[in-house]
């Protein structure tokens, strides 16, 4: 790099960078969202179990379920506004270790009442990690290649549900009386310890902002500060920079609904697809055990983790992203209504698999919108908002699917709400997207960035 052009690279040497960078922060932020997800939805197996034992209903799983969202929703602004305060390294290793140690201690509830507090706790325990991680991306990726990169980060959802469905099932079957312990209460002590670990590790490994990576040359750390600061100061003067700018702007508000359309969908799915699966018992008079239920359960989410990473990567190729949200969507809302009509469990899961495909073939070009308007406190503020909308449904879908299967004896109605919900949240963006030009398609790119973006992909 020479002196009188300090922030240039070649376009090899930016994209060797920004491989660099991908393998030093996306496999561990990946492999921490993987436990984020599994720690908050591990309890749709225990409940296979966990319900006869601590004398739950369907509506009260379906609360317990929800109520982690109930912390999560208070205290997820101030949580990504002290990231931006404390530093990433700092704040997120805090979370990790303070959500790893109530997720163990989800082993030890004895009522309905402190399941109930174990998560709340956990949810405000966990408040701001994936808003924070959204922000933190926009700290280290140009804009050029952060759809695909959220793409692979967000991976780890899927993943986690798939791996963790077999995994929840195994410990819960075959490890039942270890340490003298219900099965379920292992699972959440063998579940929970990890993330503790890596909340550590976090502390060590994470770097806040490039120019204190001192695992790049100083050329490389000054082309990628150059490079972050301008798109930042770019977004600045067409968007917004501060918390009450980003309060009153409807994309915000926009974006919060349609994430809890989408949020609707995944957490109706999550917390109530290994029920559906022991529902085919009596609806096809099928047994799975515990273990088999969850090698059935992985399949939906094993495909949604394929459909995110080839509809991410056509998402940046052709820069168009509100119709890499609203047709998944749609999918979703569509498929997921009519699953328990078909006549085999076959037949069924089929359906359901094209619901989990839409439902996380949309999340990537999603997560991108709030960047091309957001940048500074109002981007820790906006995309917190967000993201905190999306957690009311958190607690509205599992409550609602739970009440409804209760009184109707059956989850097709709790599912024909999950189609409504996730329909309606399209619409919203589709109607509303046409006003706002810069959620349609990327602005302009410079050329180096355009160039880096073909290299990388």
């Amino acid at each position: 790099m020479s002196s009188e052009n300090p922030g240039t690279l070649p376009a090899g040497v930016q994209a060797r960078v920004i491989r660099k960078i991908t393998f030093r922060l996306i496999p561990f932020l990946a492999v921490s969202m993987l436990f984020n997800y599994l720690d908050r939805s591990n309890i749709a197996f225990a409940k296979l179990t966990m319900s006869e034992d601590l004398g739950l209903s369907e509506t009260a799983y379906g609360l317990a379920s929800g109520l982690f969202f109930i912390g999560y929703v208070f205290f997820e602004v101030p949580s990504n506004l002290a990231l931006v305060r404390f530093g990433a390294r700092r704040w997120i290793a805090r979370i990790m270790v303070t959500w790893g140690l109530i997720a163990v201690a989800m082993a030890f509830v004895h009522s309905e009442g402190t399941l109930y507090l174990a998560r709340i706790l956990l949810g405000i325990a966990e408040a701001g990690f994936f808003p924070g991680i959204m922000l933190y991306l926009t700290w280290w990726f140009p804009r050029a290649v952060r759809v695909r990169l959220i793409g692979i980060f967000m991976i780890a959802v899927p993943v986690s549900a798939a791996l963790g469905a077999p995994m929840s099932g195994a410990i819960i079957q075959y490890m039942d009386g270890f340490l003298g312990l219900e099965g379920w209460r292992v699972m959440f002590l063998i579940e929970g310890a990890p993330t503790v670990v890596l909340g550590i590790a976090a502390w060590f490994y994470l770097t806040d902002r490039p120019l204190q990576a001192k695992w790049l040359s100083p050329d490389e750390r000054q082309w990628l500060h150059t490079t972050i600061a301008a798109e930042h100061k770019a977004t600045a003067e067409g968007g917004h920079t501060s918390v009450r700018q980003s309060l009153r702007d409807a994309r915000v508000w926009v974006l919060g609904l349609v994430y809890f359309g989408l949020g609707y969908g995944l957490f109706a799915l999550s917390f109530f697809l290994p029920t559906i699966v022991a529902g085919f018992a009596e609806s096809f008079q099928t047994k799975f055990s515990i273990i088999e239920a969850g090698l059935i359960v992985a399949i939906p989410f094993a495909l949604g983790a394929i459909a995110l990473v080839i509809w991410s990567r056509h998402s940046n190729r052709t820069g168009v992203r509100i119709w890499h949200v609203a047709l998944p969507m749609l999918l979703a809302a569509i498929t997921i209504p009519v699953a328990l009509y078909m006549e085999s469990p076959g037949r069924a899961m089929t359906v359901i698999s094209l619901t989990a495909i839409g439902l996380f073939a949309a999340f990537p070009a999603f997560w991108y919108l709030p960047s091309t308007f957001l940048t500074g406190a109002a981007a820790a503020s906006g995309i917190a908002i967000v993201n905190t909308m999306g957690a009311v449904s958190g607690f509205a879908a599992p409550y609602v699917t739970g009440w409804l299967l209760d009184l109707t004896g059956t989850s097709k109605a709790g599912l024909w709400v999950v189609g409504v919900v996730m329909s309606a949240s399209a619409m919203v963006l589709l109607v509303f997207g046409r006003r706002f030009p810069t959620l349609m398609t990327d602005g302009a790119q410079s050329a180096d960035a355009a160039s880096t973006a073909q290299t990388v992909t």
